[in-house]
């Protein structure tokens, strides 16, 4: 690594010439990008006065600067938005800028770490730009980068979008919108669920970039033992030229119809996957992650909020719901169920990249080959040793490195429950749209632990495995007190013991819970406010609230006879009502069954 870096200075420390022909229009291969830091310009073959974006995307270090220099020598600082680390990126756009030869130069600390050529206009002599073709470092990090600036935004900001068209529509938060300069986002039809989603954003980037993808059938597994894939279909046609939307529609639709919760849910030992086990640190958890729990709910990775002084760490991730919503969310126990049993393989994984064959094909990487390969995610067995416990508290180190005092533990988690709990509030709405459009219409129930994962209306609307992680969640924010004493050293205590520490965030958590509320939209449409330690108290109701042929006040638990209740015009049959009793058990234990 360390030579390549010099290399790449060397090949990047190109001065002009003060006469009118300048280097970059002399040397176009002065620009060569070999070091650990890589310059994107988006879109792939630049035009006159039109938008430019510019991207420095990072391996080992941060980048401080960026800069344009014309052929006439002269250099423009260009303002910049940073992000990340590991890898670090820079993110600047360009608009009215004129026909001709530059440079893009990346710094840092004002040393020169990359350089790009970049050619505007010139349309009979302008040199089409080559795209990726492999994956490899620089693109595993690019794709990182792309994945954290796509869901970018403050930390307290509630992101949660329809679905995964309007985040890929947007030209501010899409590096690679309209990058084949094909008109190619319009009307792109992009509706992943949960499982779909990390297959479909991978897939997105590369049709734009020019790489190739693989995916295999899955089965769904047993109780005994965790789902089996078959043979990998490898997709070649994003290498061998720009694809028109058409072709990749054709090949997204291919992908959708194969993969389920089961091709992310195999086995961590197992080679015959799409993706396969990390560890578990802050230099391997890059954006574009992907998190696997046992029972197929899956989350992606998206961006690190350090920890500063009087703030916790944030790790945020985002997942797509049946109903085709996608929204972001904290990283913590209560969104992310860790357990090793045999039906599973759960943790955080990335996507087996593929490499060249001798004949010119392309294969995937094996385990072994993984292990200490220098351009991808290093395979591990790590997280299968791992208890749930030292699991959660190893992500929490890594979230919060300093620790944390109770009061802040407690916030962080509070603010995570609140926040799981209003993206319900949206679900339950969605289930209420439908019955708006659908008036007296019943939604067919499945049986037994096909409730969780099935077809059609029933797996849009309806929240059995949305109420089980909020029924686990309020579990945890209700068992932090007794967690301080079980596992001091997760804390920040100062001079207190274990028990005043709990004490004091029992009579906390008492008061807390009374000063922060959620609102729900009634049958008749009219707002209805819960206090967060209403919510709580309602918890066993949640055990059998996940029906949407219920009315939205019995899905938050409203009782019968009182003003709340009042609006309800609409219950589920009662067949239906005593399938979800003899299921209720699941979500009093908090116990998803093995499909």
């Amino acid at each position: 690594m360390k030579f390549s870096i010099k290399l790449a200075r060397f090949f990047c420390v190109c001065l002009l010439t003060l006469g009118s022909i300048s280097v970059v229009q002399a040397e176009d291969n002065s620009c060569q990008q070999i070091g650990e830091t890589h310059i994107w310009i988006s879109p792939l073959n630049p035009k006159v006065d039109k938008q430019i974006k510019i991207m420095a995307v990072s391996t080992d270090g941060l980048v401080s600067e960026l800069a344009l220099i014309d052929n006439q020598g002269q250099r423009i600082p260009l303002r910049s938005h940073r992000r990340g680390g590991p890898p670090w990126s820079l993110v600047a756009e360009l608009a009215g800028v004129n026909e001709g030869h530059y440079r893009v130069e990346a710094g840092r600390n004002g040393k020169l770490i990359a350089c790009h050529s970049l050619l505007i206009g010139e349309s009979g002599a302008q040199k089409k730009e080559e795209r990726a073709k492999t994956w490899n470092l620089a693109t595993e990090a690019f794709y990182s980068a792309w994945i954290e600036g796509l869901f970018g935004a403050p930390p307290e900001e509630n992101l949660h979008f329809p679905s995964l068209e309007p985040v890929l529509r947007n030209d501010e938060r899409n590096f690679l919108h309209n990058y084949l300069s094909l008109n190619e986002d319009h009307n792109l039809p992009l509706t992943p669920d949960c499982a779909d989603l990390p297959y479909t954003l991978r897939a997105y980037f590369a049709w734009k970039i020019g790489l190739p993808i693989s995916f295999r059938a899955c089965g769904r597994g047993s109780a005994k033992a965790p789902p089996q894939c078959g043979a990998a279909t490898i997709i070649t046609e994003f290498t061998h030229g720009i694809s028109s939307q058409a072709g990749f529609r054709k090949i997204s639709r291919q992908l959708v119809n194969t993969v389920h919760s089961g091709s992310l849910r195999t086995g961590l030992e197992n080679e015959s996957t799409d993706l396969y086990p990390i560890p578990v640190s802050r230099e391997t958890l890059w954006p574009g992650t992907v998190y696997a729990d046992s029972y197929g709910h899956v989350l992606v990775l998206v961006e690190w909020v350090p920890q500063i002084e009087g703030h916790p760490g944030i790790l945020m991730a985002v997942d797509a719901q049946p109903d085709n919503s996608v929204a972001r969310k904290r990283v913590w126990e209560g969104t992310m169920l860790f357990t090793n049993n045999e039906s599973a393989g759960p943790g955080f994984k990335a996507f087996r990249p593929l490499g060249p064959t001798p004949s010119g094909g392309l294969r995937l990487f094996s385990n072994d080959e993984l292990i200490d390969h220098p351009d991808f995610t290093p395979f591990s067995l790590e997280q299968g040793q791992l208890s749930a416990d030292n699991f959660y508290a190893k992500v929490a180190k890594l979230i919060s490195p300093a620790g944390l005092e109770p009061k802040q533990a407690y916030e962080a988690m509070l603010d995570a429950l609140i926040e799981q709990i209003e993206t319900r509030v949206t679900s339950v709405d969605n289930g209420e749209t439908y019955f708006r459009k659908y008036s007296g219409s019943i939604i067919l129930m499945p049986s037994g632990t096909a409730i969780f994962q099935t077809i059609g209306p029933w797996e849009d609307y309806s929240t059995p495995s949305r109420d089980m992680r909020m029924i686990i969640a309020i579990n945890v924010l209700n068992g932090l007190p007794e967690k301080i004493v079980r596992y001091p050293e997760l804390f920040v205590l100062k001079d207190q013991s274990p028990e005043e520490a709990k004490a004091e965030i029992e009579q906390y958590h008492a008061r807390r819970i009374h000063e922060h509320s959620i609102r729900y939209t009634r049958t008749d449409g009219s707002p209805w406010e819960l206090s967060i330690a209403k919510v709580l108290a309602r918890k066993p109701a949640y055990e059998m609230a996940y029906n949407p042929n219920d009315c939205p006040e019995i899905r938050w638990g409203a009782q019968p006879g009182t003003e709340e209740y009042s609006t309800c015009r609409r219950q589920a049959p009662a067949a239906q009502r005593a399938k979800m009793e003899q299921y209720r058990i699941w979500f009093r234990e908090a116990r998803r069954p093995a499909p």
